[in-house]
């Protein structure tokens, strides 16, 4: 199993050479009347983008990434882009406060922080008490004089795949659980974890690559995106819904024509 194949990062490129223009996934933010959708194609090379910008800036395999954003298509393009350079994503939960946020800064030992616009805050009242962070990259509209916008980053960087190895037993994400019962605790996942998550949710929700996937639940945990793995191992469409009103749950299942949807209490 320690071969190059099927890494997660290989399931995404296998799907754009099958699918280029198959939508592999959509956006939808209610509230703002707003609808993106991207290619597999479009994905991949996203992913492609964001992981050079990464290697430029030094990010190199087993390092660490502080991945602290919410629900969007950009989330799994920086996620993936994380992953393909061989370092190691580190999904935070966005109810975290700064201090919890620092605590998980001081056992991953960051290279970089990418984070959305819900975060300013919380990263200006920490950001000088984060010793290992060299980079700090923003997902939003303005970004803090801190912080490089990762739009602009990835829209000047280069598609081409990047050249790393990358085996099934190489970790590639740190998890903090929760941490209702005390301090969060970190849990290291391989790409053989993920790839396992990938086939063991398709075995058990049947996935195609005609079915449409509704993610609500937020993609740092583990429960939403492994869900989702099961439709990603086999090309099917995926739908970001930003919003819980169940109008706008019954409208994208509705106009997205969902088959599956992984709702919580």
């Amino acid at each position: 199993m320690g071969n190059l194949d099927i890494h997660i990062g290989e399931i995404l490129a296998r799907n754009a050479r099958l699918y280029p223009n198959d939508v592999a996934l959509i956006e939808r933010v209610p509230a703002e009347g707003k609808r993106r959708e991207i290619t597999w194609k479009q994905f991949d090379e996203g992913v492609n983008r964001f992981a050079n910008v990464l290697l430029k800036k030094g990010i190199k395999k087993g390092d660490k990434v502080i991945h602290l954003m919410m629900n969007s298509i950009d989330w799994l393009i920086a996620y993936f882009g994380i992953v393909r350079t061989g370092a190691w994503a580190v999904p935070l939960n966005f109810r975290f406060t700064g201090n919890d946020i620092k605590y998980c800064c001081d056992v991953a030992e960051p290279q970089c922080v990418i984070f959305g616009e819900d975060f300013i805050d919380r990263i200006d009242k920490i950001k000088n008490d984060l010793s290992t962070v060299k980079h700090y990259i923003f997902a939003g509209k303005e970004a803090p004089s801190y912080a490089e916008p990762f739009d602009r980053l990835v829209e000047k960087s280069t598609s081409t795949p990047p050249r790393t190895e990358i085996f099934l037993s190489d970790p590639c994400g740190l998890y903090f659980t929760s941490g209702t019962t005390g301090q969060p605790k970190p849990i290291l996942l391989t790409h053989k974890n993920m790839v396992c998550a990938c086939i063991t949710e398709n075995a058990h929700h049947y996935q195609r690559k005609q079915d449409n996937f509704i993610l609500i639940p937020p993609l740092y945990h583990t429960g939403s995106k492994m869900h989702w793995f099961g439709s990603f191992i086999v090309g099917g469409k995926g739908t970001i819904l930003k919003g819980v009103q169940p109008e706008w749950v019954i409208q994208a299942i509705h106009e997205e024509k969902a088959t599956l949807i992984f709702l919580l209490v």
